[in-house]
């Protein structure tokens, strides 16, 4: 007979019960069959755009204006007198010609990865985790520490015994006088005169006094002149002003060279040829003509409306008011229900309740009754086996 997991007998749910593992099927993808037919590749932008002329742009730069002088100008600057031409050779191009020529082939939307791609099943990898069976040793537990081995033990000096004083009061009284009551002296002081001014009622026939005590108080004091310092006049030294300083008496001349020039001498040639002003860039890159795009536009298709607007919407338009019918209130009137008869407390389940046998799981026997425990698995999962009950022959 077929052995069951401890899992499997228990009847309570309280243990983990496995399920066996089903394998999914693998997904082979599909192969790749490219549709038949020339792709449109006609596009909204293509359809609706309106081609126009294109015309050149004209010129924003205002004319030069050339402003006549009298008298003779010198118009050959230093770069036409000193300027050489040579002849410019046109450099050649270092570009390698393109050397990459498009597949005829039509492209087949498969890529390497696709074609040399080899599905492999997974196979499930080896579990190191150790087994969760208690595995008993056989040689007696060891209990010595490296603490019990190398502890020795030495002999304690005696302690000194210190003898204890004895309380002695003392003779003298306890002084209880603080730093106020020596100092405070309890002497009877003058009572504090008021120093609030007399009531003195004003009658309201008496003249008002426009004196103040700033008034009153304030003696003018005479100000004194100030003095005026008496100048002295102006007395010129007798004799000639000497204006010789000591850089005019210190100074001694020197006979200095003229600075020669260190710029050239211009040759000035008259050339009667115009001067030639073309470069490689702008023989190799001519200007084009450019012009500003105008807004692409779509034509509108929803004619304006004519005529004077209504201001009418279409709810406006098509509402049809109703009147309103309230809605029947469905709620049962709020009066105690009255009667004479006795209260039947008597319910269905009362009744029809039949109360069950509560039955002992059997996984919490140390072995099962009617199994033989069999063996126990790497997980640690014990299995029993039934026992089949004898049957006695006729």
């Amino acid at each position: 007979m077929r052995s069951r997991c401890l899992c499997q007998i228990c009847t309570c749910g309280s243990d983990y019960r496995p399920y066996e593992i089903i394998q999914q099927p693998r997904h082979a993808p599909e192969e790749y069959k490219p549709n038949q037919g020339e792709i449109d590749l006609g596009t909204t932008y293509k359809r609706d755009f309106n081609s126009y002329k294109i015309q050149p742009v004209a010129i924003v730069r205002p004319l030069e204006r050339q402003q006549v002088k009298k008298g003779k100008l010198d118009t050959v600057p230093t770069y036409k007198d000193d300027y050489r031409a040579w002849d410019i050779q046109k450099s050649e191009l270092y570009k390698p010609e393109q050397s990459y020529y498009p597949p005829t082939v039509k492209f087949g939307n498969s890529t390497t990865f696709q074609d040399n791609y080899v599905p492999w099943e997974t196979q499930p990898r080896q579990s190191f985790k150790p087994s969760s069976v208690v595995q008993w040793p056989t040689v007696p537990f060891n209990g010595d520490t490296s603490h019990r081995l190398d502890y020795v033990p030495y002999q304690l000096e005696p302690k000194l015994a210190q003898p204890k004083e004895v309380y002695r009061p003392t003779n003298q009284p306890f002084e209880d006088l603080t730093t106020h009551r020596c100092d405070f002296q309890g002497l009877l002081g003058a009572t504090a005169k008021i120093c609030r001014p007399a009531h003195t009622r004003v009658t309201q026939n008496a003249q008002f006094e426009g004196s103040t005590e700033f008034r009153d108080s304030f003696q003018p004091w005479e100000i004194p002149p100030p003095k005026v310092k008496k100048v002295q006049a102006y007395i010129p030294p007798t004799g000639s002003m000497q204006l010789h300083s000591t850089s005019h008496l210190d100074y001694i001349p020197y006979e200095a060279e003229r600075v020669i020039p260190i710029r050239p001498i211009s040759h000035r040639r008259n050339h009667h040829f115009p001067f030639q002003g073309k470069s490689t860039t702008k023989e190799d890159f001519p200007a084009w003509e450019s012009c500003c795009q105008g807004l692409i536009k779509k034509q509108q298709q929803i004619p304006n409306p004519s005529g004077k607007f209504d201001g009418l919407s279409t709810f406006r338009s098509h509402y049809v008011p109703h009147e309103l019918i309230p809605t029947e209130s469905c709620k049962p009137v709020n009066v105690p229900l009255q009667s004479s008869c006795p209260f039947d407390d008597v319910t269905m389940y009362s009744t029809e309740y039949a109360p069950k046998k509560q039955e002992i799981c059997p996984a919490s026997y140390p072995s099962p009754p009617g199994y033989i425990f069999e063996n126990t698995n790497s997980q640690g999962h014990k299995f029993f086996r039934k026992i089949t009950p004898a049957v006695k022959a006729f």
